[in-house]
């Protein structure tokens, strides 16, 4: 049965896929991207460099001449536009910016992967540092291709692939999920603690922000967890990076919080605290007194640019009167029920005496890829991830 395991290829996690969404790294802008993610009910993008000649056949032997180059999401958009105020570069000129400035650094965080790729390959490239492998639909000789609503971005700022060919692209939990449908597999490991395993990564350097310090000190370690599918611990009294024990933890900033929210969060990033932005960013929406706070805090800091992108998006509900809830109508976008089970600050923890197959389905449960680990008076002691599972779950099935 483990030999079996490893032997699936990778488009047998592909069926019931959609295809990619994809913008053209060379027409689309920033302002496109934002539109195109308002309109998606997936939270992330594919960027894509494509060069190549319709003519030519079309065969997984042969070199595909479209690249994808990365992704990105809304709380991309976000630490890029609170960088800006008019002192620097006014904010239509960040709007007019290819949207190639979003994408992240390290370019090796998605790969290219054939659909014939065994399952065990693709183990190794995301335990290697790749967080998403793309992975060219497969379709009969001859079947139509039926447009679908993830497939289309818009025509001035799609890119077209070789022959309209489409892709998806696998993820860790795709795997871990992959994996729970044959979980007896890998028993008793399931069953036994996190400890026992040893698969605590109490190693690693952790990003963390102090809860009073400026949320704008933090673009850089959002960014960074953006790239590293994990979140910035909110502490008390930390540091850039956490690298000691016995640190609290207060909450924290999720990639996937901010990726629910509207392009208008840049406001909140550039004149809150952190831990203000954690508030902010939580639940349906913010309180509308929050949005008061915020829109006070750009007039005093001159940020006109911003004060105009808030005021262009929020309307009349401001000076309205407030809601049931007291939180804005405006706010947010349209992404699925499952993103938004991410949008809450208290930090997704467990226990060492947590078994393995608990922590699985908590992180699952929270559409995360990680959960961090605190001892009996809730200080940090490390995390699980997927990538630590799936190492150890390697070489399971190895042995």
């Amino acid at each position: 049965m483990a030999i079996t395991l490893l032997s699936h290829e990778v488009s047998d996690l592909c069926i019931g896929k959609p295809p990619l969404r994809c913008l053209s790294a060379v027409t689309a802008t920033v302002a496109d991207a934002i539109a195109a993610l308002k309109s998606s009910d997936d939270p992330f993008l594919s960027v894509w460099s494509c060069n190549h000649d319709e003519t030519n056949d079309d065969d997984d032997n042969k070199k595909c001449d479209c690249e994808c180059l990365g992704k990105i999401c809304m709380a991309d958009v976000i630490c890029y536009l609170s960088k800006f105020d008019n002192k620097v570069l006014s904010l239509s000129s960040a709007f007019n910016a290819s949207v190639s400035v979003l994408l992240p650094k390290c370019r090796s965080i998605v790969v290219h992967v054939q659909s014939s790729c065994k399952l065990a390959k693709a183990i190794d490239l995301i335990t290697g540092g790749a967080q998403n492998l793309i992975v060219p639909i497969q379709t009969k000789r001859g079947q139509h291709k039926v447009p679908t609503r993830n497939a289309v971005v818009s025509l001035t700022t799609t890119t077209t692939h070789k022959n309209s060919r489409q892709f998806c692209w696998i993820t860790q939990e795709d795997i871990i999920r992959f994996f729970l449908g044959s979980i007896s597999v890998f028993s008793p490991l399931t069953s036994m603690s996190i400890s026992e395993l040893g698969v605590i990564n109490s190693t690693r350097a952790f990003l963390a922000v102090d809860y009073y310090s400026s949320a704008a000190s933090a673009i850089t370690a959002i960014s960074l967890a953006i790239a590293n599918n994990i979140s910035v611990l909110v502490v008390d009294g930390g540091c850039d990076v956490v690298e000691y024990p016995r640190i609290a933890l207060i909450g924290e900033i999720l990639p996937m919080t901010l990726a629910c929210c509207d392009e208008t969060a840049a406001a909140a990033v550039a004149t809150l605290s952190a831990g203000e932005l954690v508030t902010y960013i939580e639940g349906s929406g913010p309180l509308e007194s929050h949005v008061r706070v915020v829109r006070n805090r750009l007039e005093e800091k001159g940020m006109v640019g911003l004060i105009s992108l808030v005021d262009s998006l929020s309307g009349s509900s401001l000076s309205d009167e407030e809601s049931p809830t007291g939180r804005t109508k405006s706010y947010g976008r349209s992404v699925s029920r499952a993103a938004r089970m991410a949008r809450k600050s208290v930090a997704i923890v467990c226990n060492r005496e947590s078994s393995l197959m608990a922590v699985m389905i908590q992180a699952i449960a929270h559409r995360v890829s990680y959960v961090w680990v605190v001892d009996e008076d809730g200080c940090f002691i490390g995390m699980v991830t997927f990538v630590d599972i799936l190492k150890l779950f390697r070489v399971f099935l190895d042995d």
